[in-house]
């Protein structure tokens, strides 16, 4: 529900945006544009054709420039980029947060980021380069240096000084952390409780050593599962010694789980989530036609498999318009199962240690459902054709199609997965393959076998 009415609103105020932009008045869409939060000014930027991003992008407040870079694609990030100057880009990155910086740093010109390095202090410069030295995608490249620490060996009234000599607080930070004389995490503690105790109480009294610390090298998607898993709002970042590093915030994580979701959606069309709705056509027709073109290859085999049995089709025309069936079917119900199985990947739910059942699980289903439909579908091929071998072909043919589905549907993405490869990229175009080849052998071969023995 609240998807459908944020997709409503943007809606809403990308038809407003463009109706401003066609008339030539360009007030309301300053007044529009200030209005918005940088995400959404991001979403409507990647919703509008080159000419008119520019014109919006050219009236975002300079204070908001940075927020919205980092939370556009890569594409349009670089299209954005390409119309600033470089004391542009440096004015709107120097306030950026170290985590979001990183993100965007190696999307930078070479001599912005030496300019945007020496703009920023000693400190700040050395928390940058050492998340930006942790791989992309782990918990070392997601983090935020600035935290704020506390001792176990002091009580409420002095954390509460130190806070108000502090000034301010990091955004989302619901804990300090407690950590050792050598910076050890030991626990964290809320500032609810903080608040609530008397200002003489130990600090150590206060300590929530539960929660677990992330460690550094830990994946984005594991840490995505833990937050999910455990509601987290922040947690700290710890190296092989258990020293603190950083934390990482929920606003991280939702990104995060945004993306995958992206890039299963676009994987399985062999789409890059970070492509650019409106990218240069010459891009796209390059992009595009590596994918088309290896689709091509597999429907050469589903072709080949066909053309051999040329003599059977020819002497029953009937099979000719019944072959897509079985094999749309086995596609459909593959499809089914390789979408739970790239989740469950995703998720870290699938494993060695449950495929053997899972892959039972969904051969029982498969069966269920190939005699339910084949049933189905031979008394309709019956009453269309008046003929019952055919209907009994086609309906022995629909269940062991189902049965094939589903096995690759479990085997092809944990196969993909242990070589090293992308199964939400590449496993549909193995599974159509799959599906179409054993869907025509099926049929076409029970076919020569009982109906023209």
């Amino acid at each position: 529900m609240a998807e459908a009415v944020r997709h409503d609103k943007t809606a809403r105020q990308l038809r407003l945006l463009s109706d401003a932009l066609d008339s030539g008045r360009l007030g309301p869409v300053r007044r529009l544009i200030n209005t918005l939060a940088p995400a959404e000014i991001g979403n409507l930027l990647e919703s509008l054709p080159p000419g008119k991003r520019e014109v919006v992008w050219g009236l975002v407040d300079p204070e908001d420039d940075g927020e919205v870079l980092v939370h556009v694609g890569d594409e349009v990030r670089e299209s954005l980029l390409a119309d600033m100057d470089p004391d542009e880009i440096i004015a709107a990155v120097e306030d950026l947060d170290i985590d979001d910086l990183a993100d965007l740093v190696e999307d930078l010109p070479d001599t912005v980021i030496d300019e945007v390095l020496k703009s920023m202090d000693r400190e700040n410069r050395e928390r940058l380069e050492q998340v930006l030295s942790y791989p992309e995608d782990t918990a070392g490249r997601l983090m935020n240096p600035d935290v704020v620490t506390v001792r176990a060996d002091v009580n409420v009234d002095v954390v509460l000084r130190y806070l108000r000599l502090r000034g301010e607080l990091p955004d989302h930070t619901d804990h300090l952390f407690v950590v050792s004389r050598r910076h050890q995490y030991l626990g964290r503690l809320s500032l609810a409780s903080l608040v609530t105790h008397d200002d003489s109480t130990p600090i150590n009294r206060l300590i929530d050593d539960e929660q677990p610390a992330i460690a550094v090298e830990d994946s984005a998607d594991a840490v995505a599962r833990q937050f999910t898993d455990h509601d987290w709002i922040s947690a700290p970042v710890v190296d092989d010694n258990n020293i603190l590093l950083g934390r990482i915030t929920i606003d991280d994580v939702v990104d995060i789980i945004r993306e995958q979701a992206e890039h299963q959606a676009l994987g399985a069309a062999g789409l890059d989530e970070d492509e650019d709705l409106f990218s240069p056509v010459a891009r796209a027709f390059r992009r595009r036609l590596t994918w088309l073109g290896i689709n091509l290859g597999t429907a050469f085999l589903a072709s080949s498999v066909v053309g051999r049995f040329e003599g059977t089709i020819e002497k029953i025309v009937a099979l000719a318009v019944l072959m897509p069936i079985v094999a749309g079917m086995g596609g459909n119900a593959g499809t089914q199962v390789l979408a739970l199985m790239v989740r469950g990947l995703a998720l870290g739910q699938v494993g060695a240690s449950n495929v053997r059942v899972l892959l039972w699980k969904e051969l029982r289903v498969a069966l269920m459902n190939g005699l339910s439909l084949g049933l189905v579908l031979g008394i309709i091929v019956f009453l269309w054709f008046h003929d019952l071998p055919l209907s009994l072909v086609i309906g022995t043919a629909l269940t062991i199609n189902l049965l094939s589905a589903a096995t690759a549907g479990v085997m092809v993405p944990l196969t993909l997965k242990r070589m090293g490869f992308d199964p939400a990229l590449a496993g549909g175009v193995i599974l159509t393959t799959v599906t179409d080849v054993m869907g025509f052998l099926s049929f076409l071969g029970l076919a020569t076998v009982v109906l023209l023995r």
